[in-house]
């Protein structure tokens, strides 16, 4: 895997280059105060006041396609993603740096971008295909595969308005799929129709790799379609282009990017005389972090270690809770007296977990201090929690193995349903 930053290196590619996108850098202004009359705007000019500032959406962006690759670009919200599409579209025009290619490009960057409720499904065909760019005549040749694949030519004489949400998904996903481009542009849009439209996609996708001549650039927060369909890929953090290559370095540090809690100014840092969430003066230090990589596959088993700091307390015991951060709840929890802990002071324990029961899936390790009154008589008595990690100093880490189901948390391998018989009443 590579290090952030650091392009992996590729296997010299023959193939044409049909988009490159070179050093590009995109600012947008955003206005902060409006003069009122040509006094005010005078005033402002001459105090230098600019009336907006200046938001770096993208910053040296760079990258080249080939014919026939499957181009993944990926990144959390607010990344830069939809921006570098309106770039590569025409939409934008960027301040600094190079976008060319080749070929007739289809950006389907909205759906229903351009479609007209008061025109007949026909007529927003047309109408669309016009707008991509093809003539009436080009648009005439691919109409009967567009009406096939949405499966819709008993509505097609219909005015839009009175298709339902799905009908009007699938037409306008048909438009963009079907349309005879070079280079296909998707933003968002595998999760369209109902189950059966979504199988006949799969499978058109899976034709389209196939095909030497189609490029499709594909924007996506599913990474398992990323890994499935991708090539290659791109990750984009803060307007950069942080990984560029392997589709699956790509998609795991996306997914680790989306496992780390949003910064939090109350939990990562003491502020004055005030502690982190679940800290004090008597526990100024408690988190728990990875030592195997936080994406692993079923068969690993994932290493973690739990640094602690209590010199107040003897009689130390440590809780651990595996929080479900997908399908909610909590997975395991040691119990509140388990894990007795050896010393005082500034320590690290080790810790594992095998993964081998568990489907695919992202969790949060949760850690507690507790102790127990060493004078009390009750030796069963439940501990008390003196310290916890909160969200900031939890340890998360994600399961991605392809013998696993998404759906279930138990995966086939660690519990069987067997039918031990059958009779009739």
């Amino acid at each position: 895997m590579s290090k952030a930053g650091e392009p992996i290196r590729q296997k010299k590619d023959d193939r044409p280059v049909v988009l490159s996108v070179e050093h590009v850098d995109k600012v947008f202004r955003l206005p902060t105060e409006q003069a009122t009359g040509l006094k005010q705007a005078f005033i402002n000019w001459t105090r230098g006041i600019k009336g907006y500032k200046e938001q770096q959406v993208l910053q040296d962006v760079s990258f080249q396609v080939h014919r026939g690759d499957f181009f993944g670009i990926v990144g959390r919200n607010g990344s830069g993603k939809s921006t570098l599409l309106k770039l590569i579209s025409g939409i934008y025009y960027p301040e600094r740096g190079r976008i060319s290619y080749t070929g007739k490009l289809v950006p389907f960057i909205e759906l229903g971008v351009g479609f007209n409720p008061e025109l007949t499904g026909r007529e927003n065909v047309y109408l669309n295909g016009a707008l991509l760019g093809f003539t009436r005549s080009e648009v005439d040749a691919m109409y009967d595969d567009i009406v096939d694949f949405a499966e819709l030519g008993e509505f097609m004489d219909q005015k839009l308005k009175n298709y339902s949400s799905g009908m009007q998904v699938r037409l306008a996903f048909s438009v963009a799929i079907k349309a005879q481009g070079d280079i296909l542009i998707l933003d968002e849009v595998l999760a369209v129709g109902d189950e059966a439209f979504q199988r006949k996609c799969d499978d058109y996708f899976t034709e389209v790799k196939k095909d030497p001549n189609k490029t499709v650039i594909l924007v996506t927060h599913d990474m398992g379609a990323v890994k499935k369909y991708c090539d290659r890929a791109i990750l984009i953090k803060d307007g950069h282009v942080v990984i560029n290559g392997d589709k699956d370095d790509v998609a795991n540090r996306y997914t680790l990017e989306n496992l780390k809690a949003p910064d939090k100014q109350s939990d990562g840092k003491k502020q004055g005389d005030e502690y982190p969430t679940g800290l004090s003066a008597q526990v100024p230090l408690l988190r728990a972090y990875p030592v195997s990589s936080s994406v692993c596959k079923s068969s690993d088993t994932f290493r973690f270690d739990v640094e602690y700091d209590c010199a107040e307390y003897d009689n130390l015991y440590m809780a651990i809770a595996m929080h479900d951060t997908r399908r909610g709840g909590i997975a395991y929890d040691t119990g509140s007296d388990v894990i007795r802990l050896k010393a005082c002071g500034h320590q690290v324990v080790h810790c594992s977990v095998p993964l081998n029961i568990f489907n695919n899936g992202e969790f949060r390790l949760v850690v507690s201090l507790r102790v127990r009154d060493a004078a009390q008589a009750d030796k069963n008595a439940p501990t008390k929690m003196i310290a916890f990690t909160n969200d900031e100093n939890s340890c998360v880490f994600a399961i991605r193995d392809k013998r696993n189901r998404e759906y279930a948390l138990l995966s086939d391998r660690g519990l069987q349903i067997s039918l031990l018989g059958e009779e009739s009443l």
